[in-house]
């Protein structure tokens, strides 16, 4: 028996920029109080700013039903530089064109399968989460068929079979995504999305120079701090100069 049918959405929000417009957007669409917000801890670097900017998120949208649920099993797991300290997080400038090691074997899996269950005891028949396929790391859980796939899957394997998973940054860049945040109201300087720091973001992992290029694409600066600024600054013409050479 559902729990509460006053909700209408759970939003996945993991404090980082795309989950936040996420959450943003479900606001705008069904109002604060119709929203439930679910936070995975999983034994990640960044694990207690992430959550202080799941909290901070919420309470700047008044969301103000949350839930915070601890996944150990990918921290125990491993195989990946996010939940294993032995396996270094690399600058941006040191990727190939493989999965990066920065990749959480099957993450999104296991954050789903916690939304859909919540969604299913509050009656809420969407969950939200910011997946992106344009401007990404290369992650094989962000692709479009992967959640065709798992709606499949919550069809099949949930009491009503109605709970959708919905993932409407899929198809933007990173750019457009700044800019539809702007748009919502989503509270950026409140977010956090560094591989590897807690105080002042590295600026030169991969989710980092993404985000720093997005904010200069779409003509705005980034409202959180970042060290090495002179490193970030090269790091910036090298990606220029071979977006140039594409």
């Amino acid at each position: 028996m559902a729990e509460s049918n006053s909700h209408k959405a759970v939003v996945l929000l993991s404090g980082g920029m795309d989950s936040c417009v996420c959450a943003a957007l479900a606001v705008r669409d069904f109002g604060a109080a119709s929203i439930a917000a679910l936070h995975v801890g999983y034994g990640q670097r960044t694990e207690a700013r992430e959550r202080k900017a799941f909290e901070d998120v919420c309470c700047r949208l008044n969301i103000e039903r949350r839930l915070l649920v601890e996944n150990r099993a990918l921290n125990q797991i491993g195989g990946s530089a996010l939940t294993d300290k032995k396996i270094a997080v690399p600058e941006s400038r040191h990727l190939g064109s493989d999965i990066p090691v920065t990749y959480v074997p099957f993450r999104n899996a296991h954050f789903l399968a916690a939304g859909v269950s919540w969604a299913e005891v509050l009656g809420a028949a969407r969950v939200y989460i910011g997946a992106v396929e344009q401007d990404s790391s290369g992650y094989p859980d962000c692709r479009p068929e992967y959640y065709r796939a798992f709606n499949e899957l919550i069809r099949a394997g949930t009491k009503e079979g109605t709970i959708q998973v919905l993932t409407p940054l899929i198809a933007l860049r990173k750019t457009e995504i700044v800019s539809l945040g702007l748009e919502v109201g989503a509270p950026f300087d409140l977010t956090w999305s560094c591989y590897s720091q807690q105080d002042r973001a590295c600026g030169v992992c991969d989710s980092c120079v993404l985000r720093l290029r997005a904010f200069e694409q779409a003509g705005v600066v980034d409202p959180i701090p970042y060290a090495n600024k002179k490193k970030i600054a090269t790091l910036s013409i090298a990606k220029a100069k071979k977006a140039g050479r594409q």
